[in-house]
């Protein structure tokens, strides 16, 4: 990504319209819809609904901010149907959001989430029509939500604070969705649905999560390609956010999204860093992620060719 591409995302997150001709639409969203699990019948439906998707993610326009079509947020969709009865979709969703790493050919996860709770309604052929002040069915209520949440964490990634607008969208969704009477929407009903997830990022408890985006990707990660030490000093400092959200909130969604989308990448970043660091960042993480014990170690051990 390229250096004005970086002031792009940070005049975006300002609320200031930013335009060069560029496209209006943000996402470059890959849908699949999988319904191997469904016996039986006609599948045209899972194949419409999957295009009817991929059209509604990636020609919709959830905000002011304009982005050149190389500069737009790559993020995937992966819906596995579990039932399928009477015109209501039942399953679940693996949420991906990914962005690049300045200066070179590496993109990192940003997100990674599976959505358990994942039920709605829809006839083969019936548009998508995005509304942005009502809600109207479940399905676009979900699309929305993971569209604006893409947009926080895409912008929060690059400036302090910077998806502060798109929190608020997904907040406003998670509260008008509730009136729906459809799963996954309720604060309480479990920590880690959608109301859990964006609570993790949102609550003053656990929103140190959102300086940790910024503090280990533009300053981390960016940096790493040109310094590796410093980059990589970043990174370690901006662990201890996941040692203060464990302590607040044991069961935030947060560590969850941290350990599946980071993990194995911390595994490479310092598979060539002091032998210090790496029992620092392990003695940081074992205790909250005991059951990682065989990245961790590989964590702690790092490149033993080194």
């Amino acid at each position: 990504m390229k250096l004005k591409s970086i002031v792009k995302y940070v005049l975006g997150a300002a609320g200031i319209m930013v335009s060069s001709g560029a496209a209006a639409q943000e996402l470059n969203c890959q849908v699949e819809v999988n319904a191997q699990k469904i016996e039986g019948g006609s599948k045209s439906v899972f194949q419409t609904l999957q295009e009817a998707m991929t059209e509604y993610m990636n020609e919709t326009r959830f905000s002011n901010a304009t982005f050149s079509n190389n500069e737009k947020i790559d993020c995937r969709l992966y819906l596995t149907v579990s039932e399928y009865t009477d015109d209501r979709i039942t399953g679940d969703l693996q949420v991906q959001l990914s962005r690049p790493v300045y200066n070179s050919t590496y993109t990192t996860t940003l997100f990674n989430f599976k959505d358990n709770r994942i039920s709605f309604e829809y006839r083969e052929g019936e548009p998508l029509v995005f509304n942005a002040t009502t809600i109207d069915n479940n399905l676009t209520a979900i699309l929305n939500y993971y569209a604006y949440l893409f947009l926080a964490l895409d912008f929060d990634s690059f400036s302090p604070n910077g998806g502060d607008p798109y929190y608020e969208r997904a907040a406003t969704i998670v509260q008008a969705a509730q009136s729906l009477g459809e799963i996954g929407w309720k604060a309480f009903e479990d920590p880690k649905n959608r109301s859990g997830v964006l609570t993790s990022f949102t609550s003053p408890a656990t929103s140190s999560y959102r300086k940790m985006l910024y503090d280990y990707h533009r300053k981390g990660l960016d940096e790493m390609v040109t310094s590796p030490d410093k980059g990589r000093a970043s990174i370690t400092s901006s662990l201890s956010a996941i040692e203060d959200i464990y302590k607040a909130d044991a069961m935030s969604a947060a560590l969850s999204v941290f350990r599946d989308s980071k993990m194995d990448e911390l595994v490479n970043v310092y598979s060539k860093a002091p032998q210090t660091e790496r029992e620092m960042v392990y003695k940081l993480l074992q205790p909250i992620y005991p059951a990682e014990n065989e990245r961790l170690n590989k964590i702690r051990k790092g490149d033993e060719n080194n």
